[in-house]
């Protein structure tokens, strides 16, 4: 039997089993060089921490929400309206990256289906929105893992943002088509695995469905078809990419996330660099 020396020794970036660091192949799941700096650095292994990326996803949103503030709030102070309270200007949110017919059709800025996920029109907007994505990303993480919940949240926000656009949609922003893509996967994954514990999830996430549903039906300027493509997307995720009980995450998972987290940074970057520009020469 070989002792594995602690400075020598590691867990497998895909299996999560302990190794040795010098090993061209891992003997549990295959992965090869699976010491290799590519796949064992910070920005790849930030995935397995469900915590950070959370926080990463929330910190990113409130960071786009201060500066559409910044560039132009429409209304800075206390309003009539709460759901208006510390609302930025469409002008600003259409710098940053608003999607829909307007930007997409008239402006050709496809980009915006990724950089509208990380957009709010106002305080209570962002509350609601990260409150729910504290509440149901852990759920997701769990089952699924960190690289394919962020794999759901990405892909599953630019389905609905898609979707609306079909549907006609002028101008829409929000974090809640990716939530509701987790609420989605989440629910695939209650019906999926059936039994006590799956059936509690189900209805458990159900209650969020309905309630978001209910919620755009009653307010005007919700919307609904983001909400709806991101449920039924996150399902669709989930039934590919599967859950842990029936499938652990394993390497093309990583690099998918990785490729996810890459194009939202890039996106997020070249849309402050134009709200920036936009502060200098206004």
């Amino acid at each position: 039997m070989t002792t594995l020396h602690p400075k020598n020794s590691m867990l497998c970036p895909n299996c999560r089993r302990l190794i040795s660091r010098d090993e061209k192949v891992c003997p549990y799941c295959g992965t090869s060089r699976p010491g290799s700096w590519w796949k064992n650095n910070r920005f790849t292994t930030g995935f397995t921490d469900g915590n950070r990326i959370i926080s990463l996803i929330t910190y990113t949103n409130i960071g786009m929400y201060i500066l559409s503030l910044l560039l132009n709030p429409r209304s800075a102070g206390l309003a009539v309206n709460p759901f208006d309270f510390l609302s930025p200007s469409n002008r600003s949110l259409l710098i940053l990256g608003s999607t829909g017919t307007v930007a997409i059709d008239q402006m050709h800025r496809w980009w915006t289906l990724v950089a509208a996920n990380y957009l709010h029109g106002s305080l209570m907007h962002i509350a609601f929105n990260l409150i729910a994505l504290r509440q149901i990303a852990p759920l997701v993480i769990n089952e699924y893992g960190g690289y394919r919940m962020f794999i759901i949240y990405t892909l599953g926000g630019v389905a609905g943002f898609f979707l609306s656009y079909l549907a006609g949609i002028h101008f829409t922003i929000g974090a809640s088509a990716s939530v509701c893509s987790l609420i989605g996967a989440m629910l695939f994954y209650g019906k999926s695995r059936g039994g006590t514990y799956g059936g509690n999830i189900y209805s458990q996430i159900g209650v969020w469905a309905v309630s978001i549903f209910v919620f755009g039906m009653i307010v005007p300027g919700i919307n609904n078809w983001g909400h709806g493509g991101g449920m039924a997307a996150g399902a669709l995720l989930a039934y590919l990419l599967g859950y842990q009980e029936r499938k652990r995450e394993n390497i093309s998972h990583k690099y998918l996330a990785i490729g996810c987290a890459a194009l939202t940074v890039v996106i997020l970057a070249w849309a402050s660099l134009n709200g920036i520009l936009y502060l200098l020469l206004a």
